[in-house]
């Protein structure tokens, strides 16, 4: 990282000063003709000197000082980019400590529930005399029987199959008699889910943000019909979850063996009007999205529930089946789905914004020099209305120390999550500014250097912002006199009046 910033800002350096140097070509003539007038006239030199020295000793001062913000402002551009250079080679690396990069979203489609039953079908071909006559004529081997086959392909799940031949005065009658066995739908009595979504944010050192998902669910059914019946219950896995762990599914509180939870089925004996409760849970990892498929067609629900809580940030795809209940705290959001004898084609479908820890550091970077200024102009007012005197050296060393905790903050993110590397370089730099100014300039120093902090909570960044604004606005006026003499006059300084 030391070599890249290096060869970044150096970079930066040539560019600033192909677009500074008339300014030091002119720098460098005055000089030059300073330098020849104290040579040729060295009395009116000094002075000169002895008069200016005193007047422009401070002016002089604080322009360094202005120029040394100037700087500062200028090589958070660099830095920035040196930050998120490394952090993108994280995020692209083959090897990693965190989760798949590219973990897709995750879709779970609801069971489907059927019970077995047999139907016969039944399809014959006749074949009129003159044909007949002439099949005769050539010579059939095996006789008519070979003509079967012309009826069709039975199909499969075949349980029996008859076929014969029967001549008539009419002609040749070949029928074929096929039983297979048919899987009729079973309506779901109730459908009780629960999904938990835990996000793991590339604040806390993640290549991209995934979420660790646990699943449970309870189906409940029963036989429709007045006789028993071979009920088949088949829960498909699913699709782009990666692996899954703790998995298992319970029939009426009986775990089924690994063989059948691994086919994706259940199957049994039930009898007349039986019910039969299935549970089942599972765990995995997703990212992007998490999905809940009703059905391929419009679906009949007769009592669903389905609870999602998430600690991101959730939105949903377009045409999707919205939340009947939404409830938002500080830790997250509850989704829940409610509904009762309903029919729908739509599907539930979560989507969440895809951000990374090279976003949130050019957030943090590009922001900085904005909050450096804005906490220059309210030290100049909080000064005042304190009436606390600031020297220029003071000034400047503060500001080397404000640069030196941002240096070290985008250092640690290569090392530490953003959420301790970021506020660890905030603390230094603070340290270090307040060292050199002293502690009544606290106010301003904590502006200039936790300001961009404030990107670390994502979707809260402009609300954050606003009450800062507004708290360093009242503590302003707190101490501004007021028209009328409203304002205690003990309380403000000669200097603010």
């Amino acid at each position: 990282m030391v070599q890249a910033t290096l060869e970044t800002l150096w970079s930066a350096f040539g560019q600033g000063a192909g677009r500074l140097w008339p300014l030091l070509v002119l720098a460098l003539v005055l000089g030059l003709a300073a330098r020849l007038w104290r040579v040729l006239n060295p009395a009116a030199a000094r002075r000169w000197g002895r008069r200016l020295a005193p007047a422009l000793s401070r002016p002089l001062a604080w322009a360094g000082v202005l120029a040394l913000l100037g700087a500062a402002l200028w090589v958070y551009g660099p830095l920035g980019r040196v930050v998120q250079g490394r952090l993108a080679a994280a995020e692209n690396a083959v090897q990693g400590r965190g989760a798949d990069a590219d973990a897709a979203p995750t879709t779970q489609e609801a069971p489907r529930v059927t019970y077995l039953t047999e139907r016969t079908y039944t399809r014959s071909l006749t074949l009129p005399p003159d044909l007949l006559r002439r099949l005769d004529a050539v010579g059939l081997n095996g006789g008519l029987d070979v003509l079967a086959p012309y009826l069709g392909d039975p199909g499969g799940n075949v349980t029996r199959l008859a076929e014969r031949v029967r001549r008539t005065a009419a002609g040749a009658v070949l029928t074929r008699e096929v039983t297979q066995r048919a899987e009729e739908p079973i309506r779901l009595d109730g459908s009780r889910l629960r999904a938990s979504l835990n996000f793991v944010s590339p604040l806390w050192g993640a290549r991209r943000p995934y979420y660790q998902a646990n699943f449970a669910a309870q189906y409940a059914f029963a036989n429709p019909l007045d006789r028993p019946v071979t009920a088949r219950f088949s829960f498909p896995l699913p699709q782009g979850s990666g692996t899954l762990s703790d998995f298992a599914v319970s029939v009426d509180g009986r775990e089924l063996p690994a063989s059948d939870a691994l086919r994706g089925f259940w199957e049994g004996r039930l009898a007349a009007g039986q019910r039969v409760r299935v549970e089942v849970h599972y765990r995995h990892q997703g990212a992007r999205g998490w999905s809940y498929v009703l059905g391929s067609r419009r679906e009949s629900l007769r009592d669903f529930s389905l609870t999602v809580q998430t600690n991101g940030a959730p939105r949903f795809l377009r045409y999707s089946l919205p939340p009947t209940r939404t409830a938002r705290t500080l830790g997250g959001t509850t989704l829940a789905w409610e509904l009762k004898n309903v029919i729908t084609a739509q599907d539930v479908a979560l989507t969440f914004p895809v951000g990374s820890g090279r976003e949130t550091a050019a957030k943090l970077y590009a922001f900085a020099p904005a909050a450096l200024l804005l906490a220059a102009v309210f030290a100049l007012l909080w000064g005042r209305m304190r009436g606390l005197r600031l020297m220029p050296a003071a000034a400047a060393l503060a500001l080397l120390g404000l640069m030196l905790g941002a240096v070290l903050g985008g250092a640690l993110l290569s090392y530490l999550p953003a959420l301790l590397a970021a506020p660890l370089g905030t603390v230094v730099g603070i340290g270090l500014a307040l060292r050199a100014l002293g502690r009544g300039w606290w106010p301003p120093t904590l502006l200039a250097a936790a300001l961009p902090l404030v990107f670390l909570v994502p979707g809260h960044a402009g609300l954050l912002l606003a009450g800062v604004g507004v708290a360093a606005f009242a503590a302003l006026l707190w101490r501004w006199p007021l028209p009328g003499g409203h304002a205690d006059e003990a309380a403000v300084p000669s200097s603010a009046l």
